[in-house]
């Protein structure tokens, strides 16, 4: 009980006052579980505020455009949270009469609710003895018990999932998961955590042998791919912009762009002009590309901007619209997209 009652003791006095922890809502914790998946809670918190200032129950959210939701969810990245989101709230709104599964395995039957969230959402609201285990979870009890087996293998995941149900208060596992992932957050930090003032000091492995900044051990990622995005930003004399709505099932799904010519390499002003038919004058927007990072992906990004009496046919196809210059901040597009959007057409 040593681990559980300096964890707890700590949270109480160190907490942060955060609005989805003043309730056992499913809803509202639901919320906030997806949008801090790989988000910080800094940034995360304007969003959660405007979605329940927009979307007050599940079901507004069940409700709402697609577009509506994407819109809103733009600049935190990873669009397919979003959609996943708005997929689980018609499914709890209109299947399941508006109510969350009470439990860690049938949470796991919505769209987007994983392991570690679905035990979030049962632990917090309905105090399921189930251990939450998320980054924060795993360099805690990587530090303290000494762990170096890899969290994101196979066996490192069967590992901790372990230990962290071993280490979990049944009794209040709602205030204990809680308290682990917020001393995480705040205390055990991945740079520099301040061990000094620390609770489990005494009896933290890492401390005793000085490896807080070599726990926990990570697997190294799949090599970054470079790509090489050209998009043709294209306008006639009604100042109408041509879009395109991103199908399939990779990034961006369901977002806007414009005209896209995608590649392994660097292309030319007359390859970029060959691609989209040759019937207009290019001029590029920016001389140095605009780099943007995604996990397994490095863009490069050039915009060249044309301006046509009327839009060839080959631009007018792939799920094409016309847009008025001024209504194009209305729709959802990528955080790349919309950095270019702002200076662009201010």
């Amino acid at each position: 009980m040593y681990f559980s009652e300096k964890i707890i003791h700590w949270y109480e006095t160190n907490k942060r006052d955060l609005p989805w922890r003043n309730t056992i809502d499913p809803y509202p914790i639901w919320l906030s579980e997806i949008m801090l998946q790989q988000t910080r809670v800094a940034q995360g918190l304007p969003y959660f505020q405007k979605f329940i200032e927009k979307f007050p129950t599940i079901h507004h959210l069940a409700k709402a455009d697609e577009e509506e939701v994407l819109k809103l969810w733009q600049g935190l990245g990873y669009s397919s949270r979003a959609r996943n989101l708005h997929a689980t709230a018609k499914k709890v709104s209109n299947e399941l009469n508006g109510t969350f599964p009470n439990n860690h395995k049938d949470l796991q039957s919505l769209k987007g609710v994983g392991k570690y969230t679905a035990a979030a959402i049962a632990s917090f609201c309905f105090n399921e003895a189930v251990a939450v285990v998320d980054g924060n979870v795993y360099r805690v009890i990587a530090r303290f018990l000494g762990i170096d087996t890899p969290i994101n293998s196979t066996e490192g995941e069967k590992l901790f999932a372990e230990k962290a149900n071993l280490l979990l208060d049944k009794n209040n596992s709602a205030i204990y998961n809680q308290a682990i992932m917020e001393f995480g957050a705040l205390q055990c930090t991945p740079n520099q955590p301040n061990c000094e003032s620390c609770p489990l000091q005494k009896k933290c492995v890492a401390f005793q042998q000085g490896k807080q900044n070599s726990l926990p051990v990570k697997l190294k990622k799949t090599k970054v791919k470079l790509k090489h995005f050209n998009y043709l930003i294209i306008a006639n004399q009604k100042n109408e912009v041509v879009l395109q709505k991103r199908t399939g099932s990779g990034i961006w799904q369901h977002l806007y762009e414009f005209p896209l010519l995608e590649t392994d390499k660097k292309q030319s002003k007359d390859e970029v002009s060959k691609f989209f038919g040759e019937v207009f004058t290019l001029k590029l927007w920016n001389k140095k590309a605009v780099t943007h990072l995604l996990s397994h992906r490095k863009i490069q990004a050039y915009f060249w901007i044309a301006y046509v009496d009327e839009f060839p046919e080959i631009i007018l196809k792939n799920e094409s619209i016309l847009v008025k210059k001024k209504q194009i901040h209305d729709l959802p597009v990528p955080v790349l997209l919309q950095k270019f959007i702002q200076q662009y057409f201010e």
